[in-house]
């Protein structure tokens, strides 16, 4: 439900107080039994509850995402698993499914842009881009503009100095490493603007299943960059699309 619609058909006469009043009193969030949708929640945050796929049966997936549905709530879903995504399909084959990202998009209404700048996301290598796509595909459901550059890693710095007029441009950069995490300092050396580090599962045995690249991060001596979790593309594209709404 959009709240602003609703009170705007109220002062026109439109609709009723009666059942406005009725409408707002479903609306907070919905008790499915496996799930409490919370409806309120685009209202709170800017941001629709958001199902994360792992550990749900394709039923209860259904569920959320047709109760979200009926309230006129896009639907992004992450995590998911390519059986899960292929049953989904079948009886949504309108939602957009990402196989790298393993997310899965079903809007019901227009994308609000949020008036932001753009959010830049770099990988240091293709291995990472799983994650990145995640995080691109979770900023541009928030409504933001989003550029992709990969494979921009240390290892050859110069590719990632060739792209300096990209990195200046960007309102907010999404670095995601694995190894050792080394691409988020640069990156942070070499702008103003503020860095969301993203460290990756990817690396070999000593990296600890991105442990190692997480520690890196976490101990930037370069300014302005913030961590998240290990291959939490979304996490970080949250907080990019939160500093944009700031600037719109």
């Amino acid at each position: 439900m959009d709240i602003r619609k609703l009170l705007e058909e109220v002062k026109t006469g439109a609709v009723s107080v009666e059942a406005a009043e009725t409408r707002l009193k479903i609306q907070p969030f919905d008790d499915l039994g496996y799930a409490v949708v919370d409806h309120h929640r685009r209202i709170r945050n800017g941001c629709p509850e958001v199902i994360y796929c792992a550990g749900k049966t394709v039923t209860q997936i259904e569920g959320i995402i047709e109760n979200m549905l009926a309230h006129e709530s896009n639907v992004l879903a992450t995590r998911a698993s390519e059986e899960t995504a292929q049953a989904i399909l079948k009886r949504y084959p309108e939602a957009e499914w990402n196989p790298l990202a393993r997310t899965m998009v079903i809007l019901c209404r227009a994308v609000e842009k949020t008036g932001g700048g753009r959010i830049l996301v770099l990988t240091a290598g293709t291995s990472d881009i799983p994650v990145a796509e995640e995080a691109v595909v979770t900023a541009e459901f928030l409504g933001n503009e989003v550029e992709r550059l990969y494979d921009v890693g240390v290892a050859g710095l110069h590719r990632l100095l060739a792209k300096l007029d990209v990195i200046a441009s960007a309102n907010v950069i999404i670095v995601i490493a694995g190894m050792e995490g080394a691409l988020a300092s640069v990156t942070g050396g070499l702008t103003d603007k503020p860095v969301i580090a993203v460290p990756t599962s990817v690396g070999y045995g000593a990296s600890f299943g991105g442990i190692s690249a997480l520690l890196s991060m976490l101990n930037s001596c370069a300014n302005g960059v913030a961590t998240v979790n290990i291959d939490n593309g979304f996490g970080a594209a949250y907080i990019a699309n939160s500093i944009n709404r700031i600037n719109r």
